[in-house]
């Protein structure tokens, strides 16, 4: 499969969504018990545009996690499954395009979006993205609605400012777009919602066909991707469980474990899942495992494993035997991979909490088989699932984290024995914490040398990854994922 083409054709024509496919954060405790044996404590009674506004506007106003705050204002506000998935699209949905929304709302209001109150600003956005790009939601309608709302949050004045600006984005119709004339990178930073300078950025790293297509990926809804127990099924097998059940089922192209569910709604629901028939793991995320290729009896040190999903498909490919420690600098964080281990029949993990970096103090050196460094980085290979994160970002911070890459490698690396394989991976696209970090690792460890690992359906992909393996967004449609396998010299 090659990389998408540009989108320089369709440069004005906005992406059209059927019907909201985004799926709204799971959530094992929907209702409250609490809740039950109140029965006297009146419950805010939201509609699912109101309930994403709030989520909107404590993202505006206090940099609020988005994916915490819409799954608590969910939880709280009890909407119905059909209005929980309205309201994540229209959360996930404005967060992602905020860019280009803020350029047409511009043009109809005086002060500039960046000057309205935060709820009024959050409003706007949320009414123009479901005009622009929810075609099933009649342009009449969230008018209205927006007009309701502003009366019962604000005042007439408010109201009908919304109502003025969104009928007369209404009336221009397709008029509305994006001058293809602009320079490259702020035509495809506008018409695809990324901030200019990581636009410019990935220019100078993959090209400008690439960078766009990568802005054009980041913003399609993710595939719900599963990883069969090993220990338990084999993939045949839980398709064929899974179609009986009513799902669609594919078998994904990068990983011999993995299974795209293109219906079903959440996975985390499903009693196979419960039984530990399988896992909710990106496809990408997948071949860490199949990199670091521990086998039956080995020791293993997974230096930053919560939630635990690596940890357990390294325990599945060892059999379940040998020792894995699971390490995370969080205490609260064991806890998820204590259950991911419960929960699959796992037995051979063993948690540890601390600093990745202070684990040569902790272990002797030379004492695993195999180490797993699963980096803290930018983040730009999961934009797609975390729309907020191009906006928190700064061109820094890619610079920043690399040096702490650095340093944990070389930290960890003391731990790995001769002959033995210590496995680098991020969830970003940056050259700087991925192919940079490694090319100065081996050049500082003479002792470790790089070691291709096969990875069959990327044969046909121009690879980009130095040393390792760069999986891009616009690819497989699967997240951004670096992989370095480092031999150490027997």
């Amino acid at each position: 499969m090659k990389p998408q083409s540009s989108a320089k054709a369709n440069v004005n024509k906005p992406v059209a969504s059927s019907t909201p496919n985004r799926t709204a954060p799971s959530s094992r405790d929907a209702k409250s018990a609490n809740a039950e044996q109140a029965p006297r404590r009146r419950k805010v009674q939201l509609t699912a545009r109101e309930a994403a506004l709030n989520v909107l506007t404590g993202v505006e106003e206090n940099a609020a996690y988005s994916n915490l705050l819409l799954n608590r204002t969910l939880q709280q506000a009890e909407l119905s499954p059909a209005d929980a998935g309205l309201a994540t699209e229209l959360v996930y949905g404005t967060i992602a395009r905020q860019a280009t929304l803020d350029y047409f709302l511009n043009q109809f209001i005086k002060s500039e979006v960046k000057r309205l109150n935060p709820w009024v600003r959050s409003l706007a956005r949320m009414s123009l993205y479901q005009i622009r790009y929810l075609d099933r939601i009649p342009a009449h309608a969230a008018v209205n609605e927006a007009v309701e709302i502003a009366k019962k949050r604000g005042h007439q004045g408010i109201a009908s400012m919304i109502n003025g600006v969104l009928r007369s984005i209404l009336r221009e119709g397709d008029n509305l777009s994006i001058p293809e004339d602009l320079p490259t990178a702020e035509r495809i930073a506008l018409q695809h919602s990324h901030p200019q300078w990581l636009v410019e950025r990935w220019m100078t790293q993959y090209g400008e066909e690439t960078a766009e297509a990568v802005c054009v990926a980041n913003n399609q809804p993710p595939k719900v991707s599963i990883r069969v127990n090993t220990l338990r099924a084999d993939r045949d097998e839980l398709m064929r469980e899974l179609e009986q059940e009513g799902h669609i089922v594919t078998a994904s192209p990068l990983s011999a474990s993995g299974i795209i569910v293109e219906s079903g709604g959440n996975m985390a629901n499903d009693h196979l899942y419960r039984d530990g028939r399988f896992s909710i793991q990106d496809e990408s995320s997948m071949l860490v495992a199949e990199a670091l290729s521990a086998e039956p009896g080995m020791s293993v040190l997974d230096c930053c494993a919560a939630p635990g999903g690596k940890t357990a498909h390294i325990a599945e490919k060892m059999g379940n035997k040998g020792r894995i420690v699971a390490n995370d600098l969080h205490e609260h964080k064991q806890r998820l991979i204590v259950e991911q281990a419960e929960r699959l029949g796992l037995t051979c993990i063993e948690s540890s909490v601390g600093d990745a970096m202070a684990l040569n103090q902790q272990f002797e050196p030379a004492s695993f088989d195999r180490v797993l460094l699963d980096a803290p980085c930018s983040g730009f290979g999961v934009i797609r699932r975390k729309p907020d994160l191009r906006w928190a970002k700064t061109p820094d911070d890619a610079a920043a984290i690399a040096r702490l890459q650095r340093q944990m490698l070389s930290s960890v690396a003391e731990l790995v024995k001769p002959g033995g394989l210590l496995v680098y991976s991020t969830c970003t696209i940056e050259r700087e914490e991925n192919q940079r970090a490694v090319a100065e690792f081996l050049r500082d460890h003479a002792e470790f040398i790089a070691e291709p690992f096969e990875v069959p359906a990327l044969e046909q992909q121009p690879q980009v990854g130095g040393a390792g393996v760069q999986i891009l967004p616009n690819q497989f449609g699967s997240d951004g994922f670096y992989i370095a396998r480092l031999r150490r010299r027997g």
